[in-house]
């Protein structure tokens, strides 16, 4: 479950994202409920794995899912600090970027954001196109 804050034309809305499955999301706004029909399909979520620890204790150890493929060495996938929607990206696959460059704006509260390249690198994969809305913490791009 995830929680926001939003405030839109001088309105406040206390948004909470139960749940998602599939591309239907299980939304509140203002403690009304609304069930979502996203347009494309969310990213399942990792789920951990647990396994037994070596010494004789009854409890169980979590160890986190193995990492993707986007944070193999030398690969770093750019997050967006911010839910919002994607207004223009700046960059195409392939291309060179040094850190600090802007390589994604985002619209967030009305305000344009400009996201810039975190490290110097190529761009190997773009994650989100045009018009499309991101959550907090999602994969903009790929910088290897």
């Amino acid at each position: 479950m995830k929680q926001y804050k939003y405030k839109i034309n001088g309105s406040d809305y206390d948004i909470t994202i139960n749940d998602v499955e599939d591309n239907i999301a299980h939304v509140e706004v203002n403690g009304t409920p609304y069930i979502v029909e996203m347009a494309k399909k969310a990213k399942p979520m990792p789920k951990p794995i647990v396994r037994p620890q070596a010494t004789q204790q009854a409890s169980a150890a979590v160890v986190p899912a193995a990492p993707k493929p986007a944070a193999a060495a030398g690969k770093s996938g750019l997050k967006t600090p911010l839910p919002g929607v994607i207004r223009e990206i700046k960059v195409n696959v392939g291309d060179m970027v040094k850190k600090g460059q802007t390589v994604v704006i985002l619209e967030a509260m009305k305000m344009e954001n400009n996201i810039n390249a975190d490290r110097d690198g190529k761009i190997s994969s773009i994650c989100v196109s045009k018009g499309d809305s991101v959550l907090e913490g999602a994969d903009l791009l790929i910088i290897e």
